[in-house]
């Protein structure tokens, strides 16, 4: 299996890894599959449900499970949970299995994405921007660590951003081939 065969968004919370996903799947000719939907569906309940009665750590725990199934896959585009990247296992299969992209959004324009969205246990706070903010700060490094290419989602609209990581990821395909036509 080539890191090539299999795309891995990751993310803050709102940067869009599910919606621009489900679109550069479609665009490649691969399958999407979104690991927060995979877990309750294994589960049979929703990720609020799992927090509720297991704690963010049982939650993590059945997170590291899927992440490992889903990353020996082929052909697919996954979208990770934003806490995703906090467990070091998650971490060295993505960067393995797969093409990581960090679709890098600010703390302000998550808000203003997910202020009215109940299906998110982390921001069920007094202060949900104060509290991706802390996010933003926690995992952002850890983002960029484990990825290939990183892109701004900004203000962009959804096929833009699909348009630019297709470009990205045309090119990084056209330089490993020219590299591999050369012997290397």
């Amino acid at each position: 299996m080539s890191k090539l065969d299999n795309i891995f968004l990751v993310g803050l919370m709102g940067a869009g890894k599910t919606t621009v996903g489900r679109q550069l799947a479609r665009q490649l000719g691969k399958r999407f599959v979104d690991s927060d939907h995979e877990i309750e569906m294994r589960t049979g309940v929703r990720i609020p449900v799992i927090f509720e009665i297991e704690g963010e750590a049982g939650f993590r725990k059945r997170e590291e499970a899927i992440i490992d199934d889903l990353t020996m896959q082929s052909g697919i585009v996954l979208g990770t949970g934003g806490g995703a990247v906090l467990s070091s296992a998650n971490r060295a299969h993505l960067t393995s299995r797969g093409m990581v992209i960090y679709l890098r959004g600010i703390p302000e324009q998550l808000y203003e994405r997910t202020r009215h969205d109940k299906n998110r246990p982390l921001l069920q706070t007094d202060n949900p921007l104060a509290k991706l903010k802390a996010l933003f700060a926690e995992r952002d490094p850890l983002y960029r660590e484990v990825a290939d290419i990183v892109v701004d989602t900004g203000r962009q609209s959804v096929a833009s951003l699909t348009r630019q990581l297709k470009d990205k990821l045309d090119l990084v395909m056209q330089s490993r081939a020219s590299g591999f036509d050369q012997g290397q």
